[in-house]
């Protein structure tokens, strides 16, 4: 009876066991495309940015393949296979590009095909697609070292300007501390004010004067008829049949 229950635990066991190797070849096989039926292109990159055999391949945000084979065939150029699904051949074009991007900020490497032109053919077995270079992390950081220094200089003159305001250098430390100076400037903007209006007081009068009246209305009516000219619609010429 011992022997009948041992039997019986290692039946579940083998089991188990079998349906997690099963499980385990489906889930590798879907990833890997083995079920379903696919195709071949290939691109060229000069710097791959990491990326590696069994990184996805996406289009329009979608997993619809894998990398195939990752191969240096120059001192400058890298070529990458990639297999994609069969059923998505017709949404790639002859014109559609290839760029490598991350999955989230620090994921692993996905190749991305972009759509291409409507008008364009679509894509064949072994097509070379055109690459776009990718944005390294490399480059991301020298901008951001450019960027913190421009930042650093701004913010010293920032505060070279504090502290010659702080200590009475400068216009505008006279503007804020000074208010001898801060008087000085609002009886000057008080006079350009009232000079201002004395000069159109003095347009008016002049508009009133016996002798220079007729030449404001001379003025004026050249003025009018200018304004008549070009209200006057434009006739459009007549063809005789």
């Amino acid at each position: 009876m011992k022997n009948n229950n041992n039997l019986y635990k290692l039946g579940i066991f083998v089991f188990v066991g079998l349906l997690l190797l099963a499980g385990a070849i489906y889930i590798i096989g879907a990833q890997k495309n083995l079920f379903t039926p696919t195709f071949k292109v290939s691109t060229v990159f000069t710097n791959v940015s990491g990326l590696k055999v069994g990184n996805n391949v996406r289009f329009s945000g979608i997993n619809v393949g894998t990398i195939n084979a990752v191969q240096i065939t120059s001192d400058t150029t890298v070529r990458v296979d990639l297999i994609i699904q069969k059923d998505v051949q017709k949404f790639i074009r002859k014109d559609s590009k290839t760029t490598i991007g991350s999955d989230g900020l620090m994921g692993d490497k996905v190749m991305t095909i972009t759509p291409g032109s409507s008008d364009q053919a679509q894509a064949e077995e072994n097509d070379f697609l055109l690459s776009e270079v990718p944005t390294s992390m490399d480059d991301i950081i020298a901008s951001a070292k450019v960027s913190a220094e421009n930042i650093e200089v701004i913010t010293d003159q920032l505060a070279l300007i504090t502290y010659d305001i702080n200590h009475g250098k400068g216009i505008i430390s006279k503007m804020i501390k000074d208010e001898k100076f801060a008087s000085t400037l609002n009886t000057t903007m008080s006079n350009l004010q009232q000079g201002t209006k004395a000069l159109g007081e003095n347009m008016e009068a002049a508009k009133s004067s016996f002798l220079l009246r007729g030449a404001f209305k001379r003025k004026k009516r050249a003025e009018e008829k200018q304004q008549k000219e070009a209200d006057k619609p434009v006739q459009k010429p007549i063809v005789k049949q």
